[in-house]
C-alpha cells in the first residue's frame, strides 16, 4: 500500500520527465520568441547551405522563458547532437577538457548558467571556441610543457540569466547573441492548451486564460501552474480544469490573479510600510524579508518591474502608485517642504 512519501516522491521523479514531454519537439511548436527565431532562422539555414557548423550562439534572459528548449531545437534543425552541461558543473580544466575532446565534428555544446564558470576555465574555453585548439599545461614548474590538442568543429551554445556577469572577452567570441524576453498572456494561452492536450487534460477556456495570467508572463511557471491545476482537478473534481479548479488551486498556492507569490506580496509589503514606499537599499531589502539578495534580483524583482510595481532608481527600489493600489493602501501623504 502506497503513503503519501511515496506518491510524493513518485511526483518528484515524474515532474522532470513530464517537463521533457512537454518540452517542444519541432521548430513550429516552439511559441514566441518570434523576434529570435527569425533571426536563427537565417543563421541556421545559412550555416546548412555552406555546410557549416553554426558560429557560437549566447542566449540570455530570465530563468524559464525556454532557452534550453531552444539550444535543443537548434541542434535538431542542424541535424546533430547536442552536449549538455553548465557552469556549475564545470570545476576543473580536465572537466572541460573532458567534454570537448569527446566532441564529434558538428556536434553543439549547450553550457547553462555560463556566467557561473570560474575564470580559469573561461581562459581555457577562449581558443577552444576561436581557434578550435585546447591548450593543457603538464607538470609544474620548469619541467611544465603544453600540449596543444586540435579539436573538431563545433558549436557552443550558452545561456545565462544575467548576461552583465560575463565577461568581455567570453561575450565577444559569440558569433550571435539573442535576448529572450518574457512572453505575452496570449502565447501563453497557447501554451496552456498544447501542455493540457498533451497531458490529457480537459481545460475550459476560462480556465486557460487565468492560469496564463497567472503564470508571470513564463512559459515554465504556466507549466507548472498547469499540471498542480491537474492534480487539484483529478483528486477534488471530474478530471476537467475548470475556471473554479484553477481558482481553487492557486488559492492554494497563495498566487493572486497577477501571479503574485507570497515573497512578491512580502517584498511590497516591506517597501510600502516598513520603508514608506522606498527608496531602499538591495541589502536592507533581503535583510528585512530575510530572502538572499540574488534571489530578489534574479527571481523576483524582474516580474514586479514588469508589472510596474516596483523602480529600481539610484538610490535604492520604490513602489509604485500601482503598488499601493494592488495592495489597497493609500498613498503616502507629501509633507510639503520647508523654505
Amino acid at each position: 500500500m502506497s503513503t503519501d512519501g511515496d506518491v510524493a516522491k513518485k511526483k518528484e521523479r515524474d515532474d522532470p520527465a513530464l517537463d521533457l514531454a512537454l518540452r517542444p519537439k519541432e521548430w513550429a511548436e516552439y511559441i514566441g520568441q518570434d523576434h529570435v527565431k527569425k533571426n536563427l532562422r537565417v543563421f541556421i539555414d545559412a550555416a546548412k547551405k555552406r555546410g557549416e557548423p553554426l558560429e557560437h550562439v549566447l542566449l540570455s534572459g530570465p530563468a524559464g522563458l525556454g532557452k534550453t528548449s531552444l539550444a535543443h531545437l537548434v541542434a535538431r534543425e542542424m541535424n546533430t547532437n547536442i552536449r549538455v552541461t553548465s557552469g556549475p558543473a564545470i570545476e576543473r580544466v580536465g572537466d572541460l577538457a573532458s567534454i570537448l575532446t569527446n566532441l564529434m565534428p558538428g556536434d553543439i555544446l549547450f553550457i547553462d548558467e555560463v556566467h557561473r564558470l570560474n575564470k580559469l576555465i573561461e581562459e581555457v574555453l577562449y581558443p577552444a571556441m576561436e581557434s578550435r585548439t585546447l591548450d593543457i599545461i603538464i607538470g609544474k614548474g620548469p619541467s611544465a610543457r603544453t600540449i596543444q590538442i586540435e579539436l573538431p568543429p563545433f558549436t557552443l551554445i550558452a545561456a545565462t540569466t544575467r548576461a552583465g556577469l560575463l565577461s568581455g572577452p567570453l561575450r565577444s567570441r559569440f558569433g550571435a547573441s539573442y535576448r529572450l524576453t518574457f512572453y505575452t498572456a496570449e502565447d501563453l494561452g497557447t501554451i496552456v492548451s498544447r501542455s493540457a492536450r498533451l497531458l490529457r487534460t480537459p481545460i475550459d477556456a476560462d480556465a486557460i486564460a487565468r492560469i496564463a495570467r497567472s503564470s508571470r508572463f513564463t512559459p515554465r511557471v504556466a507549466n507548472r501552474l498547469l499540471k498542480r491545476c491537474r492534480d487539484w482537478a483529478q483528486v477534488h473534481g471530474t478530471g476537467t480544469i475548470t475556471d473554479e479548479t484553477a481558482q481553487k488551486m492557486l488559492a492554494l498556492l497563495e498566487i493572486d490573479d497577477l501571479g503574485l507569490e507570497p515573497m512578491d506580496r512580502r517584498i511590497l509589503d516591506v517597501v510600502v510600510t516598513t520603508f514608506s514606499g522606498g527608496p531602499v537599499g538591495l541589502q536592507a531589502l533581503a535583510a528585512a524579508t530575510s530572502e538572499e539578495e540574488d534571489t530578489i534580483v534574479e527571481v523576483y524583482e524582474p516580474y514586479l518591474m514588469q508589472l510596474g510595481f516596483l523602480e529600481r532608481t539610484p538610490r535604492g527600489r520604490v513602489a509604485t502608485e500601482r503598488a499601493y493600489s494592488h495592495l489597497g493602501r493609500s498613498l503616502p501623504v507629501q509633507k510639503p517642504l520647508i523654505t
